[in-house]
């Protein structure tokens, strides 16, 4: 999978999933390329959600919810990721 497709299936399973006003995703990955553990085709994503159901809930639900919907990608194709909810 390449980095554009992933991204797409971020934002859309991300958008079906909670209501949100915008998604950033960003590619870190870059920050990974020199570590023992890269393994190419998985990658650093840093994602941006603006959401007032996701900023209702404390910091570890937020983030449990975003891992939860993304979890197939993280097992698969991303190495790291961030979340921040605005």
């Amino acid at each position: 999978m390449d980095l554009n497709q992933l991204i797409n299936i971020i934002k859309k399973k991300i958008s079906d999933s909670i209501n949100v006003d915008s998604i950033r995703v960003e590619d870190k990955t870059f920050l990974h390329k020199k570590h023992h553990s890269f393994i190419e085709g998985k990658f650093h994503i840093k994602l941006i959600i603006k959401s007032d159901e996701l900023r209702e809930k404390n910091r570890i639900e937020s983030t449990k919810i975003v891992n939860r919907i993304l979890n197939e990608e993280i097992k698969n194709y991303i190495h790291s990721i961030q979340i921040f909810i605005e």
